[in-house]
């Protein structure tokens, strides 16, 4: 079974559609509404539930996109709402642990800085998402820290958790270091089709032009890469 691009099917056509209200996309709404569900609970101590909450949360990334493949719900919402759920959500969740006092804040910097930096420089090249495809790293680096952050929430509500808090940083540690290492790819990839953009004579700043969310036709990069679903700051 095919953990990336899970749910993908050979026997269809896949077209992006500009549907917003589609399962996929409920599903990443529930993921916003979790956010806060996860925080209160840190807040009143109840370690175990918020494990089970995040554990939740974090399902439903790939939940998402195993649906938006396997029921040919492929949206140009979907495609920026579902990486900017995972980042919205990974932040809060890390910065709300941090603050618990259980989470080193080199964690937290490790993945709020890079985001904040791409921000910044997509949004001056772009004014927006370069609409890039994910790669096997960001999704490599998104899975350590799924894995990582849960653990380390569980620790706190079991007794003699000292494993469960190495089995943790066995996954924060890479996890961080490939977000960082995943900015940075995104950050260069960013450029290069800047780059390309402008020596097409086409203006990357407007978005009418190139970007899939004004158009229902795949581009040929985008047929590659169907099976991802949409790009996030880092991936």
């Amino acid at each position: 079974m095919r953990l990336i691009g899970a749910g993908t099917r050979d026997d269809i056509d896949y077209v992006v559609t500009d549907r917003w209200l589609t399962i996929p996309n409920i599903i990443t709404f529930v993921r916003f509404l979790l956010v806060p569900v996860f925080v209160w609970l840190l807040v009143i101590d109840e370690y175990v539930w918020a494990f089970i909450t995040l554990v939740v949360l974090f399902s439903t990334d790939w939940i998402d996109g195993y649906l938006a493949r396997r029921l040919n719900q492929i949206s140009t919402v979907g495609k920026w709402l579902d990486p900017v759920a995972d980042r919205i959500g990974i932040i809060i969740v890390v910065v709300s642990v941090a603050l618990s006092g259980f989470a080193p804040w080199w964690l937290a910097l490790s993945l709020i800085v890079p985001d904040l930096l791409l921000a910044i420089l997509m949004a001056f090249l772009f004014l927006g998402s370069p609409e890039l495809e994910v790669t096997v790293l960001g999704k490599v680096r998104t899975a350590l820290l799924m894995i990582g952050i849960p653990a380390l929430v569980l620790a706190q509500g079991v007794a003699e958790s000292n494993w469960l808090n190495l089995i943790a940083y066995v996954f924060l540690i890479p996890g961080s270091a490939g977000h960082v290492l995943a900015a940075v790819d995104y950050a260069w990839r960013g450029i290069q089709k800047y780059n390309s953009l402008r020596s097409q004579n086409i203006n990357p700043r407007h978005r009418r032009s190139w970007s899939m969310a004004y158009t229902h036709e795949p581009s040929e990069d985008l047929s590659h890469g169907l099976h991802e679903r949409g790009s996030s700051a880092s991936d």
